[in-house]
Parts: structure tokens; sequence; C-alpha cells
């Protein structure tokens, strides 16, 4: 052991790589470089993760987020003017307070978009990505508050 220490390697094994690391970095806003965005291996598997996300997942979640946030003032629109909650978990939090309405349906809508980003390149089925399912989540909220406008109009 000591031969191999003496051979050179020390300086090497003594070094530590993260000691050079600033206090505040572009790495710590998000800004990363030389880490990679696509797939590690040129044959396709069933599970890929990354390093670092493509910018325009960061575009779906704050439109999704924007979605979810419209449809709950929408949905507060409708139920004051006489319609009804069909969804039972929801109308349960809508009978404790409207906060907690709007709170519990941000938070879960939240987090199922953070676990669909952190596995967007997880193969579901023969060529059907996680990242489709966020697609046809905010595909299906634009439906959704289309709908919810035409019942108030």
């Amino acid at each position: 052991m000591m031969d191999r220490l003496a051979g050179g390697n020390f300086n090497r094994i003594s070094k530590d790589r993260r000691s050079n690391i600033p206090f505040f970095c572009l790495y710590h806003i998000g800004i990363k470089s030389g880490r990679r965005v696509g797939e590690r291996r040129l044959k396709w598997n069933k599970l890929n993760y990354v390093d670092r996300y493509p910018g325009h997942l960061m575009l779906f979640i704050i439109a999704i987020l924007t979605l979810s946030s419209l449809d709950a003032h929408l949905t507060l629109n409708i139920l004051s003017r006489g319609g009804e909650e069909l969804n039972w978990f929801m109308l349960a939090t809508l009978n404790e307070s409207v906060e907690k309405f709007v709170g519990v349906k941000m938070a879960l809508t939240g987090l199922a978009v953070i676990m669909l980003v952190i596995h967007h390149n997880v193969q579901y089925l023969w060529k059907f990505r996680v990242r489709h399912m966020l697609y046809l989540t905010l595909t299906g909220y634009v439906g959704l508050i289309g709908y919810e406008i035409i019942l108030l109009s």
C-alpha cells in the first residue's frame, strides 16, 4: 500500500476534487455544464435517467401548475353558481375549507408533475415514455379549462 502511495498516486488520492468548489457557483442556480442531457447509452434501455433535464420540461411544469390553479379558481366559481363537485376526495377537502381545497389540489398536482419529470425518460410501453404522460396531462388540463369556461358562459 505504501509503495503505491509513494509512486505518485498520493497527491491524487489526498486531493479532494470537491475542495475547490466555491460557496456559490452557477450550478446552484441550475446552470449546469458538462453533464449529460440525453441518454447515457446508444442502446435503448427501459430505465434511463439523466443528470440534467431538458429546458422545455420547465415550460410544461409551469403551464401545468398554472392551469391547475386556474382549474381550482374556475371550479370555485362554478360551485358558487350552483355547480357540484363530483370528485369525492376534493369535495371532502372543500367541505373543510377553500384554502385546504386549493392547497391539496396544488400539492397533488405538483407532486405528480415532479414524479413525471424525474422519470421522464423511462419507457412505459413500447415507444411510450413517461414524458408523453406529461404532455397528455397538459393537453387534458387545456381541455378541462375549455370545458369549465363553457360551463361558466
